[in-house]
């Protein structure tokens, strides 16, 4: 069984949390740093991840991350 999604939290600079999900959490992470992940990131760099979950599939992963969110 391999693991392939995660569900994500990020801390921004200004002390505020992002959410997301993605299928490489490396990736993700660094398009964050770089100005190209989420808007909502964006103005707020540097981020640091905090928190994640593996999950088998996309939609569950995506599924924890509105859990989250709620």
């Amino acid at each position: 069984m391999s693991r392939s999604a995660f569900a994500y939290m990020l801390r921004c600079s200004d002390g505020s949390y992002y959410v997301g999900s993605t299928t490489d959490l490396d990736a993700r992470l660094n398009q964050h740093n770089l100005g190209m992940g989420a808007e909502y990131t964006r103005r707020r760099l540097p981020v640091v991840l905090v928190w994640h979950e593996q999950f088998e599939r996309i939609d569950e992963a995506f599924a924890r991350e509105k859990q989250i969110q709620n």
